[in-house]
C-alpha cells in the first residue's frame, strides 16, 4: 500500500492510498474533489473508499463529487458521525476493522476535536514495516486539535490510545502546522533538547517548502507537549498538578498563542 501526499486548501494534506497490484485506491479526508481526480488519472486507479475521520468541512467537501465520478465508492465515517458526513454509507465504532487491498486498519475512537471524530491505524505486516497512523485533526506534529465538542478529559484519552502505539508509526495528520505548533512548545518545554533540534529541522523543512508530515510518533512522544501531560517539569511549567488539569491548561495556552 503506497500512501499519497496531496496538498489541499490552504493548509490541508489529504491521503490517498494506491495498490498498483488492483489498481484500486482509497482516499483520507478530501477536504476537495479535484486534486484526488487529478491523482486518480494520472494513476489510472479506481477509487473504491473514502475514509472519513470527522464531519468537517475541510475534511469531507471532495465526497460529494467523488461519488458523482466513482458511483461505486463506499464511505466510511465514525457513527457518532451519523448525519453529518456527506453520503456516509459505513458507521464504525471504536474496535472496527476497514480493508484496503490487503491491508486491515483498526478503528480507534478519539473524541475531543469533535464528539464524533475516528481515527484509522494499519499496523505493519512485516518486522521491516512501519505502521501507519491516519487521524485527521486529532494529533499533530507538535500539537492537537482544539477542543471544538470535546473535554480535556476525552483528550486526553483519545491521545493516549494513539500515544500507545509503536514508536516506529507513521502519523500522517490533516494539516501543516508543526513549525507553528512548535514555536508554542518551546514556550513550555524550553529545555527540551530534542525539541530545540526538531524546530531547527521543522524550519529548515519550511523554508524548502517542504511537508513536514508524515511524523514519526517516537518523536512526537519527545517533543509534543500535548503528549508528555505526565512529564513533571511541564506540569511545573504550567502549575498543573495532574495529567487533564496540565493538557487543560496547555490547550488553553495554545488557543491564545
Amino acid at each position: 500500500m503506497q500512501v499519497i501526499l496531496i496538498p489541499a486548501l490552504a493548509d490541508n494534506y489529504i491521503f490517498l492510498l494506491y495498490d498498483s497490484k488492483r489498481g484500486i485506491a482509497a482516499v483520507i479526508d478530501p477536504a476537495v474533489a479535484e486534486p484526488v481526480l487529478t491523482k486518480l488519472h494520472e494513476l489510472q486507479a479506481e477509487l473504491v473508499a473514502i475514509f472519513n475521520t470527522h464531519h468537517h468541512h475541510d475534511h469531507v467537501g471532495g465526497n460529494k463529487k467523488l461519488i458523482q465520478c466513482f458511483p461505486d465508492v463506499k464511505v466510511y465515517g465514525g457513527v457518532e458521525d451519523r448525519g453529518r458526513i456527506p453520503e456516509q454509507q459505513v458507521y464504525l465504532e471504536d474496535g472496527s476493522k476497514v480493508e484496503f487491498g490487503n491491508r486491515q486498519a483498526e478503528v480507534f475512537f478519539v473524541p475531543g476535536h469533535t464528539s464524533g471524530h475516528i481515527a484509522y491505524y494499519f499496523p505493519p505486516q512485516h518486522s521491516d514495516e512501519m505502521g501507519e497512523l491516519f487521524c485527521g485533526d486529532t494529533l499533530f506534529g507538535g500539537g492537537c486539535g482544539r477542543l471544538f465538542e470535546g473535554t480535556p478529559s476525552q483528550m486526553v484519552s483519545s491521545l493516549s490510545k494513539l500515544r500507545s502505539l509503536p514508536n516506529s508509526t507513521r502519523v500522517w495528520c490533516a494539516h501543516e502546522y508543526t513549525q507553528k505548533n512548535l514555536e508554542f512548545a518551546l514556550t513550555v518545554d524550553s529545555g527540551n533538547i530534542q525539541l530545540q533540534q526538531r524546530y531547527d529541522e521543522v524550519k529548515s523543512r519550511r523554508h524548502r517548502q517542504e511537508a513536514t508530515v508524515p511524523l514519526l510518533l517516537g518523536t512526537e512522544k519527545l517533543t509534543n507537549p500535548f503528549l508528555r501531560w505526565d512529564i513533571p517539569a511541564l506540569q511545573a511549567a504550567v502549575g498543573g498538578d495532574e495529567s487533564v488539569v496540565t493538557f487543560a491548561r496547555l490547550r488553553g495556552m495554545k488557543d491564545k498563542f
